[in-house]
């Protein structure tokens, strides 16, 4: 945390960092609600949706709520969801799960297939037309706070510094952006949410929040093989019995595919390699069946929360509140999070609006976590908030099984017979030595359905000077090669699903290796790495992938 000194500094009513859809949800709420409120929305990616990545299928409560006449405005969705199928696959085989045994808290009224980064597109024009100051290419990079700690903005990135912090010409130095309240939406393991969450305990008496790595494709299938609105769940298949996760495969508009794994980075085994895992699943003849003769378009990769209702840190700090998924906010079970990130956006505009009418500023909200979570997140949140820790446990047979009867039992009385689940440790302290866990190893890509990562990352459009300073910053540079390399293989380069890291050789010695340009902004890192040696933060403001129909 900072102050201004000397910097340059804007006014403003509400700062919202992030153009996500809590984010924007927000904005649009307090101009609803509000119009002379000034609300101002900073964005780190070149364009409103450019970092942003989900499956999706949407559970359209949320938007129901912020806008009810959404179709008649023309939002940018695809079909609605017409099967939902959950299977559990082996290696040949794929058993369907019958609906009558699926919990109740698995089944998405309405749902609706969507392009997330379409959708937040289009909610950003629905807020700027209300008048609310939308600014991409904007980092946001320190949280500015006054001389008594309360929380008073931030800070956004400089522009123009070489690749050892030496300013170029044409330099400029970020601003101050002033607020009389602050809504952190920048998604999971956001920057500016780790430091106040660390600051501001708000963390503690919580269990640590868990995370996946989620990694998706968009293709192009041919008419016969396409069903629109046709959505499949897969667990099992590739990941083993003791790693959680998923796989998904949704019949989007216009033959479009949205096929993806989430892999809980909770593993123990250093030598998987979540990008490699996903190579694998398209192999199975499920999925192998509908990329014949098909065509890859696009593919991102994004860490997601997964730690549920136990997991979610004090929402409010002096001065503003985490929203979305910076406050972890996903129903893992269900794969669903954009709802809930719209209903945070709502209700954290709510107390917001009222407490600027008030007079008031740069206090607590205290009123804003009961209108964030009375809004249906807690009673959603609650009724599979032991699966997760389950799963974890008892891996994915016995704790999968057991989650179900968990959520059947609480569906029927309401009430969990087994309390609350507590998550025993952070995902990064889940690896164990190389020398303990099998070898795990991977065929060659065949540049058909199975690609190598230098490919992949191709198809996210990153846009990155190699001329600015590091974002990946290692706290002890000589940790990977110390201690990780001995001790787990250094597991970087593996989870890594962007190619960012490396182990090469220099004169017959290890060398750790960064290539920052090739980062697509998941996190991964920040949250696996077994010495906790690697923290993000973001580069220049327009710097990563600019996704595009993911």
């Amino acid at each position: 945390m900072a102050q201004a000194g000397n910097r340059e500094t804007l006014p403003t009513d509400v700062l919202i960092v992030g153009a996500g859809p809590s984010g924007l949800a927000a904005a649009i709420r307090l101009k609803q609600r509000h119009p002379d409120i000034a609300v101002t929305v900073v964005e780190k990616a070149a364009e409103i949706g450019g970092h942003i990545l989900s499956g999706a299928v949407m559970d359209p409560v949320g938007l129901d709520a912020l806008i009810p006449d959404w179709r008649l405005k023309g939002a940018p969705v695809g079909p609605d969801v017409t099967r939902d199928d959950y299977h559990f696959l082996s290696a040949s085989a794929d058993f369907t799960f019958p609906h009558l045994l699926l919990p109740p808290q698995l089944k998405t009224s309405n749902g609706v297939i969507v392009s997330l980064g379409d959708l937040v597109r289009w909610l950003g024009e629905q807020a700027a037309a209300l008048g609310v100051d939308v600014f991409p290419m904007t980092a946001a990079v320190e949280v500015l706070t006054d001389a008594a700690g309360n929380v008073t903005g931030i800070i956004t990135g400089d522009l123009g510094r070489d690749r050892d912090g030496n300013e170029k010409p044409g330099f400029a130095a970020g601003i101050a952006l002033e607020a009389k309240y602050t809504l952190i939406a920048e998604g999971a393991r956001g920057s500016l949410a780790k430091g106040l969450i660390r600051d501001f305990e708000l963390d503690k008496a919580k269990s640590p929040q868990k995370y996946g790595l989620g990694i998706k494709e968009v293709w192009e299938i041919p008419a016969d093989r396409h069903q629109p609105g046709k959505v499949d769940h897969y667990l099992g298949f590739p990941l083993d019995m003791n790693t959680s996760g998923g796989g998904f495969a949704y019949h989007a508009q216009d033959r479009k595919l949205y096929l993806g794994l989430v892999v809980h980075l909770d593993y123990a085994n250093p030598t998987l390699s979540p990008f490699d895992e996903f190579q694998r699943f398209k192999t199975h003849k499920s999925i192998a069946r509908l990329l014949e003769g098909a065509t890859r378009l696009s593919y991102g990769a994004r860490a997601l929360t997964s730690g549920g209702w136990q997991s979610i840190p004090d929402l409010v700090f002096p001065g503003g509140a985490l929203i979305g998924c910076a406050a972890g906010f996903m129903n893992a079970p269900r794969l669903k999070a954009i709802h809930n990130a719209i209903l945070s956006g709502i209700g954290a505009a709510d107390a917001v609006g009222e407490a600027i009418a008030a007079g008031r500023s740069h206090d607590r909200l205290e009123t804003l976590e009961h209108k964030v979570f009375d809004s249906g997140i807690e009673k959603e949140l609650m009724a599979v908030r032991n699966v997760k820790p389950l799963w974890s446990r008892f891996g994915s047979i016995i704790g999968v099984g057991l989650a179900g009867v968990e959520m059947w039992v609480t569906a029927i009385l309401g009430r969990s017979l087994l309390g609350t689940l507590k998550h025993a440790k952070a995902d990064y302290a889940a690896l164990r030595l190389k020398a303990d866990q099998p070898t795990k190893s991977y065929e060659r890509p065949d540049g058909k359905t199975r690609f190598d990562r230098a490919a992949s990352v191709f198809l996210a459009n990153l846009a990155h000077d190699e001329d600015q300073p590091i974002h990946l910053k290692l706290a002890d540079p000589a940790v990977p090669v110390r201690d990780n390399l001995p001790r787990f293989g250094e597991p970087a380069p593996l989870y890594c699903p962007a190619g960012v890291y490396e182990m090469a050789t220099e004169g017959g010695a290890p060398v750790f290796r960064i290539h920052a340009a090739n980062c697509v902004h998941c996190k991964t890192c920040d949250i696996k790495d077994p010495a906790q040696n690697i923290t993000w933060v973001p580069p220049e403001g327009g710097s990563g992938p600019n996704y595009s129909g993911l």
